[in-house]
């Protein structure tokens, strides 16, 4: 179990990345961007000719760039990523060397047999000049861990979805393939390859990764509201509900009001993503 005096203020060492053209078009590929390559909205996210990089390509360091949850005491068997958010303050478009650091900065107890969330930050950098790039807040649930107490930062409230009709629907089918394209990015956990490993962790076969059903849902805000521009979108969370697994059919609401978009993911008339929000520029 996690002590939250422990935990609160751990860090990960600091570690340098380099990104090329082809994590970015791999990204782009595992999301489904490819799906109709020759659509002049998709080619720019598979093409390294007229690159548009998606958004929340920086997620893909939630997992690499964080204490382990050994190191903080939750049971890796008993933890799961529960929610999302980054905040881009650079757009990425071509290769990038870069500088990641990531710390704890807060426990939410939920009560005894309820288990605990565990909030990190991470901050990524231009490694050249220390320019920000992007801030990631990534929570876990530690199942195993309720009853340690709350500390660090107080808790942020889950977004409210509007309660009229969503004004965009987009669907997507999720590549059969696709977890095994996004593990390449970064997040190698054989709960999304093995299906022993799937078995064991009490599901049928490999799941989806949780980052990749996020980033399907910013290329929803991409495709739907700001014409492809990924410049336009400034942030982008969300909190994972429910499983997805390759070859489902993922039904994306979208609410706007103003700069604030509203989602809401689904599959097998189950929410999977909910609590979405991404601000506008």
């Amino acid at each position: 179990m996690i002590s939250n005096t422990d935990v609160v203020g751990r860090t990960a060492p600091s570690q340098s990345f380099t990104w090329t053209h082809r994590d970015y078009l791999l990204y782009a590929l595992a999301l489904g961007c490819g799906d109709d390559p020759t659509s002049e909205r998709n080619l720019p996210l598979v093409y390294e000719g007229h690159l548009r990089v998606v958004p929340t390509f920086p997620t893909t360091l939630a997992w690499i760039v964080a204490p382990t949850f050994e190191s903080l005491g939750a049971h890796p068997d008993f933890a799961l990523h529960s929610g999302q958010k980054i905040e881009i303050h650079k757009n990425l478009c071509a290769p990038s060397n870069v500088t990641a650091t990531g710390r704890v900065v807060s426990v939410q107890d939920k009560g005894r047999e309820r288990g605990a969330l565990i909030v990190m930050r991470q901050e990524v950098t231009n490694a050249h000049d220390g320019m920000p790039l992007a801030t990631l807040t990534t929570t876990c649930f530690a199942r195993d861990s309720g009853g340690c107490g709350s500390a660090g930062e107080p808790s942020s409230k889950p977004h409210i979805l509007p309660s009229r009709e969503p004004d965009r629907r987009i669907s997507y089918q999720v590549r059969p393939d696709a977890a095994l394209l996004y593990r390449l990015t970064g997040d190698r956990n054989p709960l999304h390859a093995d299906p022993a490993a799937a078995r064991a962790a009490g599901f049928s076969r490999p799941i989806l990764h949780g980052l990749c059903t996020f980033g399907m849902t910013c290329r929803a805000v991409l495709d739907s509201l700001v014409e492809g521009e990924p410049a336009r979108i400034a942030s982008h969370e969300a909190r994972f509900t429910a499983p997805v697994y390759p070859g489902d059919s993922l039904e994306i609401a979208l609410w706007r009001d103003g700069s604030t978009v509203s989602f809401q993911a689904s599959v097998r008339g189950v929410v999977a993503i909910s609590n979405g929000k991404s601000e506008l520029r």
